[in-house]
């Protein structure tokens, strides 16, 4: 009889998200998506207009792919490159800006190092219209950052207030878009103070200061912000008290109340809900349905508070929140990239961070760990370890070992130990518990209680 040792156990390589069937346990079912309302143009004549809108930026995004267009660290064209851009295009230096700038809100270019590299999306631009209306869309949802309010002098509105304006436009597109044809500017400003109040009340916050009543000039300033990105019909001569949504406007708007009445009406409906309650809804449906819950509640509020929810989320104790908050940052794409790449350095978020950058880079998901640091990948390790315990079942926990990164369930423990992972003694615990092999459990019993007393 031979006795068994944890000495030469070894670990399989296993997928790049054990977490997936912990979270498959419920489905729903899929239907019919919904018509768009009538007299909407069909899509291929919705992408003809998106390609419209960003011919000039799908042009410099060609020229700075194949050409020597770069960008500093901060992602602004050198005055050097935006010359040669412009004579190269036959484009002023202000066209060059505003173009630059929605290459990279639609994703037409991807900044890599301070380099410009053509996007996805410019590889697909001239076969795959659904490529084409996303990049219009992300455009269209980036349109305070593609066409910033800047005030003509230091004693323009307090900042806090043109970020209400800017988190109550999708209701006034919303508005426009239920009106179906052109609506009076006073009746968009009166929804506007209407909906700053509402907002100021919910934070339990005072009323905006009265003097000098920014609110008209800041509703003309989203207006016209949303009428460059082509949202909006440019004003009539013979009426220019009235605004409309272009065909692509309202097509957008249409897309994103049916993402929040889908998800309202179905069994997650959690887009009114905290970041923290979506996601907790999310880890019990498959990979798609969550994918939609995320799409929906991202739909619901402004892109860059909705990214801060997410990372302040993901900060929190409940380790399987975390990862799915960056799932759902996922969904965002590259209007998330600054608010990640800014928390690379917390030790929490920092594993998740370089993953994520590095898919949405471009790399291989399958080997972006190699760019953790040992300590790294094992201090992810557990925290999924984490995540499996909290919420998956034993089974799960056990076929976690195999996506360790060490050679051997010795070499696991060894490294586990010293991380400093605060629920490293609860998922040794529980691996115990949880692993048919009684040599390999009490190996796991004895690290426990090394981590709990110290001796680690």
């Amino acid at each position: 009889m031979t006795s068994r040792s944890p000495r030469d156990t070894p670990l399989r390589l296993v997928p790049r998200r054990p977490l997936t069937a912990a979270r498959r346990t419920a489905t729903t079912r899929r239907s019919r998506p919904p018509r768009p309302p009538e007299g909407t143009p069909p899509l291929p004549d919705l992408a003809r207009l998106a390609r419209r809108e960003l011919a000039a930026a799908v042009r410099l995004a060609r020229w700075a792919g194949t050409g020597p267009g770069t960008a500093g660290p901060t992602g602004i064209l050198p005055a050097d490159a935006l010359a040669k851009a412009a004579a190269a295009l036959d484009l002023t230096p202000g066209q060059i800006r505003t173009a630059w700038d929605r290459a990279r809100l639609s994703g037409l270019i991807e900044l890599h190092g301070g380099t410009a590299r053509p996007g996805w999306r410019l590889r697909a631009w001239d076969t795959d219209d659904t490529a084409v209306l996303r990049g219009w869309v992300a455009l269209f949802d980036a349109w305070s950052l593609a066409h910033p309010f800047l005030p003509g002098d230091r004693s323009g509105p307090d900042p806090a207030l043109v970020a209400e304006v800017v988190e109550a436009a999708p209701q006034l597109l919303s508005f426009l878009h239920l009106s179906n044809g052109p609506v009076p500017i006073d009746t968009l400003l009166d929804l506007l103070r209407q909906r700053v109040a509402e907002l100021r009340t919910e934070r339990h916050e005072p009323p905006a200061d009265g003097a000098g009543d920014p609110l008209p000039t800041l509703l003309d300033w989203t207006l016209e912000a949303a009428a460059r990105v082509g949202a909006l019909r440019p004003r009539d001569p013979q009426r220019p008290d009235e605004v409309a949504l272009t065909a692509l406007g309202s097509w957008a708007v249409w897309v994103k109340l049916e993402q929040i009445c889908v998800a309202a009406q179905g069994p997650a409906g959690h887009m009114e809900q905290s970041a923290a309650t979506m996601l907790r809804a999310c880890a019990r449906l498959s990979p798609g349905p969550a994918r939609a819950e995320y799409r929906a509640w991202l739909a619901a509020r402004p892109v860059a508070p909705a990214v801060a929810e997410l990372l302040d989320t993901a900060r929190g104790d409940d380790a399987l929140l975390r990862g799915l908050a960056f799932e759902a940052l996922r969904v965002v794409g590259d209007p998330a990239e600054p608010a990640v790449r800014a928390v690379v350095t917390e030790p929490v978020l920092r594993p998740y961070a370089v993953l994520w950058l590095a898919e949405l880079d471009g790399g291989d998901p399958d080997t972006a760990t190699g760019l953790l640091t040992r300590e790294e990948a094992t201090w992810l390790w557990v925290d999924t370890a984490a995540a499996v315990a909290d919420h998956g079942e034993d089974h799960l926990l056990v076929s976690h070992l195999e996506t360790a990164v060490q050679g051997s369930v010795p070499g696991l423990l060894e490294e586990v130990r010293d991380v400093g992972h605060p629920r490293t003694v609860q998922v040794l615990v529980a691996l115990a518990a949880a692993h048919p092999d009684p040599v390999l459990a009490k190996a796991m019993r004895k690290a426990a209680f090394q981590v709990h007393t110290g001796e680690a």
